[in-house]
């Protein structure tokens, strides 16, 4: 313990966060791949013979991993109480491969390859919703960890790379999905009817039953790569220290902040827990407005529209007429690396609060700037690509990684396991509401402006979204910046 007594070592810190980041990789990647893959994915199953694939159901197909993500984050409190964080990470690792492998080939050992039909669709969907469960349990779990082994002075910060990791991911998968497609292109649909579609006959017929095979199954590397590493890093000192584990607590902060530091850790921690674990204190303890805020952290990150944008940007830019789809998404997915990095290097500086009152008011103006854009005749392209930039990139240096820090630090020790797990529940609850009804609303039409009505009519709704979401941070959300967690106890009780 010599080694440590001045100093933690900041190598081994960096070491187990990279770790737990590689969970928000493949949160990233496993929701962004369908924006590259539901084309292919919509033009294979509209080749069905038993049934007609509605819009309808590609809503729900495109969505389907929402609902295990929604599953995984309500059972990851009970998951993280009682096996820990650590396996719990474990197990999200497992979901992600067996998603990965089973969206690849979801006709294993039952269904005729190559042979839509409707069990079939109901299969995939099943390996979507299992790969969605370890989303869920990954957005609730990676940032708890790292906010519980950070310091407090770089706990903004690392939980920050988190979403660095996950936006990281989502714009490796967009380039995976740009070097799957190389010189084949998206299937050409034609609509029949409403809600009904069917595939041209000049479409890609390799994009239509190989392409979104490969892209689902790409993730399977890094799952596998993090279910093994995972399997290496320590338990939180938080958890040990709740299972009365208090020696390797000790040995886990004092490596991490050295032995002086780490012993007045471990009182602060004991203090705040006492003889009350996560299965015993009440929800409620602290008052009903500490859950409220959290939940609505949650609510707001995803009623802003961002995901809508992500899931489906290469239709979107097709709709604005955009020559290389796929290549302006690669080049969303860069800016929104730029603009996460933003946060990661100001959040300890600026604060929580600052950050997401700015990125809400960008939103706005990037949302109000598409709507402008279908509601104005005559206006150029650029307008709305230059808009939706401006509307990402302001949700990647606010809420995309702030709300992740907020919603991992503001709660009290005793009840984090529980609170974060309804938090993370409505965030991806409210994530399945806006994706899955993205479509529909985007393809709405209207008199003379058609289909643009659906675009406009979106994207206002969306930027009146940011604007209350910004009056909720200023008036309500307390800042945490250089606040340790077992201080969140002391600011909930003086509610």
């Amino acid at each position: 313990m010599k080694v440590y007594e001045d100093k933690g070592n900041k190598l081994f810190l960096y070491s187990i966060v990279l770790v737990a980041v590689l969970g928000g990789l493949l949160f990233g990647y496993d929701t962004a791949v369908i924006s590259g893959a539901e084309k292919g994915l919509q033009a294979f199953f509209l080749t069905a013979k038993d049934f007609h694939y509605t819009d309808a159901m590609h809503g729900f197909t495109s969505s389907s991993a929402l609902i295990g993500c929604i599953l995984g984050s309500a059972m990851s409190g009970m998951f993280a109480s009682h096996l820990g964080r650590k396996r719990t990470l474990f197990w999200a690792g497992v979901f992600f491969f067996l998603s990965a492998l089973g969206s690849y080939y979801p006709e294993f050992l039952i269904f005729e390859q190559g042979e839509p039909c409707w069990n079939l669709l109901i299969a995939f969907n099943f390996y979507r919703i299992l790969g969605g469960v370890g989303v869920g349990l990954a957005s609730a779990i990676c940032p708890m960890y790292i906010a519980e082994v950070a310091p407090s002075n770089m706990r903004g910060t690392l939980v920050s790379w988190n979403q660095f990791a996950i936006i990281f991911g989502q714009l490796v998968v967009y380039f995976v999905n740009f070097m799957i497609m190389g010189e084949h292109t998206n299937p050409i649909i034609e609509k029949i009817a409403n809600g009904l579609y069917r595939v041209s006959s000049a479409s890609d017929p390799w994009t239509i039953t190989t392409g979104w095979r490969y892209m689902f199954g790409s993730e399977a590397f890094v799952a596998l790569a993090f279910t093994l590493l995972v399997r290496i890093v320590p338990e939180t000192p938080r958890f040990l220290v709740m299972n009365r584990y208090d020696d390797d607590a000790m040995r886990v902060l004092a490596k991490i902040n050295g032995t002086k530091r780490a012993k007045e850790i471990l009182e602060e921690i004991k203090a705040t827990v006492m003889a009350k674990t996560e299965n015993t204190e009440k929800l409620f303890t602290y008052g009903v407005m500490v859950i409220f805020i959290g939940i609505m952290l949650s609510v707001f990150q995803q009623i802003v529209g961002i995901n809508a944008v992500l899931y489906f940007a290469p239709r979107i830019f097709e709709s604005i007429g955009m020559g290389d789809a796929m290549m302006q998404t690669v080049i969303m997915g860069v800016v929104n690396i730029l603009f996460t990095l933003l946060a990661v290097f100001t959040v300890e500086r600026l604060g929580r609060k600052p950050l997401l009152i700015t990125g809400s008011l960008g939103m706005a103006l990037g949302a109000f700037g598409v709507a402008t854009y279908n509601l104005v005749d005559g206006l150029p392209a650029i307008v709305a690509v230059l808009s939706i930039m401006i509307y990402s990139a302001s949700f990647m240096f606010s809420w995309g990684p702030i709300c992740w820090v907020l919603i991992s630090e503001i709660f009290p020790n005793t009840i984090r396991g529980a609170a974060v797990a309804i938090a993370v529940a409505f965030q991806w609850i409210f994530n399945f509401i806006v994706s899955s009804t993205f479509v529909p609303m985007y393809s709405m039409s209207a008199g003379d402006m058609g289909e643009k009505f659906g675009h406009m009519f979106a994207y206002s709704l969306y930027g009146v979204m940011c604007i209350v979401a910004a009056i909720f941070v200023w008036r309500l959300v307390p800042e945490t910046k250089g606040k340790t967690l077992e201080d969140m106890n002391k600011l909930w009780k003086k509610q």
